[in-house]
């Protein structure tokens, strides 16, 4: 329909006008980028554009209708609500019609909605409205036909009067009742509103094997989902994992015609009948709220947590509750003035990949970085992200000058999902893995290996000293040694003054030289110091973690202190040994035996027991002696949410020492939850397999104690 050239020029248009408004003169070309944008979205399930860009885009639109009434275009997107229709399936007419909502971004938007709702139904100023707030769900809209407490009929939502057939596809999923006993309520034909998603780790699942295939990924559950709906093979829309959670009842006949919707005093209740007869909805991510001060609380509770959710969520909906009100506040064409979603700050973004640039790590591995044109993604500018190794690479076909989907998930790292291929030239450039180590600019080329099994890229024998200032910034870290104030920064820049050389180094600078620096001075010298002098003696647990040997964790590292002396008692220990300590593997025993045979590794040991590191066992190395009796004695533990009367660590260490294994997720081979403050995702899957007692944060400590 739209080729490669006309895609790429609309693709860049549109990224101008996401800079510079559009005027008057470049309304009918808006209007055709916004009609493939709504092609791309919705038909072809491959958007080019990032949801919050589209929905500027849109809003720019209308801002140029607003204020030239005379020019609005038949054809233009604001003219209908947004459409999915295609020429695969039949249409079919919605018995009542689905309607978009209004958006809003911010507090002050959601007071301006509460305020015009108080206009249009002459509520006075300190009367409270009811609102239910919902999860505004990122998927694809559907519409369910239930005739004698039978399902008659699916439907995509289309362009709101019309939707496509996909009874097939929504029969074939589990979420979705066959039958519902809607005439227990006087109710004997229904049609339903409800949304089609795919579950975070499902989706996840389906690109995995999608890459397998050699096919291209999704770029988010909701183009999976809304694509599984539309498939001709219903087996492959329950392939995908798709479920529907169903949210409210858009039209309601009783046996004799009339409009059974009249018996719902709110939306509400609504919720609950959907709830009793069997569907998927909303639960503890929903709630009924006396006015929107609390409204607007729990949207915040819920943006601050929305990555711990199962299911993907871009905002919230606010719906009046009163059914009466709402047949007051009535509707535009576009939209319900008795709703409005309130948008959480976008997750993705398009920009594009000007360059890749590598960094060294502390064992060597090289991992490629692209350089990005800056783009605002979730509150922060991005302008750099890590492309993990040449796998990651190759599996998305990443080149120089490509335009790219990019997200960002809370605190997570910001990465790349995938590249626009139908926005390519020909000008961009695939990106060659160097065979030599690009951080090494000495005259003596370093060609990297590959080990078997692993992914990265490794430089092997470091010339340059880039792996030796990696290596020290680990060590010092909260991860390592935990040296109190002594981060990244210093160790550059006592590199660049020639101070630091390696680890040993740490233990015998110059306090009196440091307190001359800018920005130290002698207390800050002097905190330096005593923070250093605490790490060394550090248990020599946490002193063989913080030596980069290459697949020694904590944990082994934990495991080796136990039975140790000294750290130097390694040189002499073979492999069966290390194998006879269970969960050290080969792997790490042949690294460790590697590293303890290098001569530097070890007059580096001896150089940093000269400078008062104590590598001696300590009391907290040694093996915890757990009695037969103890309260947890074999029982695996997990935590979540927030405690009130101790920290996380804390808990866990208590629950180790009365014979608990610490675990991170959780299955079926947990034994115990314990649940603090505004626990999520966690509880509510624990409490679903059934088997895991949950405590609260008194009943551990009384468990404890006993």
């Amino acid at each position: 329909m739209y080729s490669k050239a006309i895609q790429k020029k609309y693709y860049q248009a549109s990224k101008n006008f996401l800079t510079t408004p559009p005027v008057r003169s470049d309304y009918l070309n808006l209007v055709d980028i916004m009609v493939y944008h709504e092609w791309k979205y919705y038909v072809q399930s491959d958007p080019v554009l990032a949801d919050n860009e589209y929905d500027q885009l849109f809003k720019a639109l209308e801002a140029v209708e607003a204020a030239y009434p005379s020019i609005i275009s038949p054809k233009s997107p604001t003219q209908r609500v947004s459409n999915d229709l295609t020429a695969t399936f039949s249409s079919v007419d919605h018995l009542e019609p689905m309607l978009s909502l209004a958006n809003s971004y911010n507090g002050e938007d959601l007071h301006a909605f509460d305020d015009q709702i108080r206009k249009l139904c002459s509520i006075k100023e300190g009367e409270e409205i009811a609102y239910v707030v919902e999860p505004k769900y990122d998927g694809g809209s559907v519409a369910l036909i239930y005739e004698n407490d039978t399902l008659v009929r699916a439907a995509t939502r289309g362009n709101g009067a019309q939707g496509e057939e996909m009874t097939p596809n929504a029969k074939a999923l589990p979420s979705v009742p066959l039958s519902a006993k809607f005439s227990d309520h006087d109710i004997y034909k229904v049609e339903l509103r409800g949304e089609a998603l795919i579950r975070k780790d499902n989706f996840k699942k389906v690109n995995d094997e999608r890459a397998k295939k050699g096919l291209s990924l999704f770029a988010n559950p909701r183009n999976a989902a809304t694509g599984g709906l539309r498939t001709k093979d219903a087996n492959e829309t329950r392939d995908r994992a798709v479920e529907i959670f169903m949210f409210q009842l858009g039209f309601a006949q009783d046996e004799e015609g009339n409009d059974a919707l009249e018996r719902f005093d709110n939306h509400y209740q609504q919720i609950e009948l959907l709830e009793q007869l069997g569907f998927k909805t909303p639960t503890i991510e929903k709630k009924l709220c006396k006015n929107i001060e609390e409204a607007t609380a729990f949207i915040k509770t819920w943006e601050a947590k929305r990555e711990g959710y199962d299911y993907e969520i871009d905002g919230m909906v606010v719906k009046v509750n009163d059914r009466a009100l709402q047949l007051r506040c009535g509707s535009t064409a576009h939209h319900p003035r008795w709703a409005i979603a309130y948008k959480f700050k976008a997750k993705q973004a398009t920009t594009k990949l000007t360059n890749v640039e590598y960094q060294v790590g502390k064992i060597g591995s090289i991992t490629p970085v692209a350089k990005l044109e800056p783009v605002q993604l979730a509150g922060v500018t991005v302008s750099s992200v890590s492309l993990h190794n040449e796998e990651f690479i190759t599996s998305r076909d990443l080149r120089i000058g490509d335009s790219v989907l990019v997200e960002r998930a809370g605190d997570v790292i910001p990465y790349i999902v995938k590249a626009f291929d139908d926005l390519r030239d020909g000008t961009e450039q695939k990106i060659t893995f160097p065979k030599y180590c690009p951080i090494d600019h000495t005259d003596s080329k370093v060609e990297l290996i590959k080990v078997e099994g692993e992914a990265a890229w490794r430089c092997p024998n470091c010339t340059c000293g880039s792996q030796n200032i990696q290596k020290m910034i680990f060590h010092v870290s909260k991860e390592a040694m935990d040296i109190d104030g002594f981060g990244k920064s210093y160790i550059e820049r006592f590199s660049e003054l020639g101070w630091v050389n390696d680890i040993s180094d740490v233990y015998s600078l110059d306090y009196d030289l440091i307190a001359q620096l800018d920005g130290f001075g002698p207390k800050s010298a002097s905190n330096l110091r005593q923070a250093i002098d605490k790490a060394k003696q550090n248990p020599i647990g946490k002193i063989l973690h913080s030596l980069s040997i290459h697949h020694l964790g904590k944990k082994a590292s934990k495991l080796l202190a136990e039975e140790i002396d000294h750290i130097l008692d390694l040189q002499k220990w073979t492999t069966e040994q290390f194998v006879e300590i269970k969960d050290i593997g080969p792997v790490v025993s042949e690294n460790v035996i590697a590293w303890f045979s290098e001569d530097e590794n070890i007059e580096l040991l001896k150089r940093m027991e000269a400078n008062g590191v104590d590598l001696s066992q300590k009391e907290d190395d040694k093996r915890k002696i757990i009695s037969a009796d103890a309260p947890l004695v074999g029982k695996t533990i997990l935590f979540t949410g927030t405690l009130q009367k101790m920290g996380r660590k804390e808990a866990q260490l208590m629950a180790e020492n009365a014979g608990a294994k610490n675990i991170s997720a959780v299955s079926k081979k947990l034994d115990i939850l314990v649940a603090g403050e505004k626990a999520g995702s966690k509880l509510k899957k624990a409490q679903a397999i059934g088997t895991v007692d949950v405590l609260t944060e008194d009943q551990f400590i009384d468990l404890i104690n006993s």
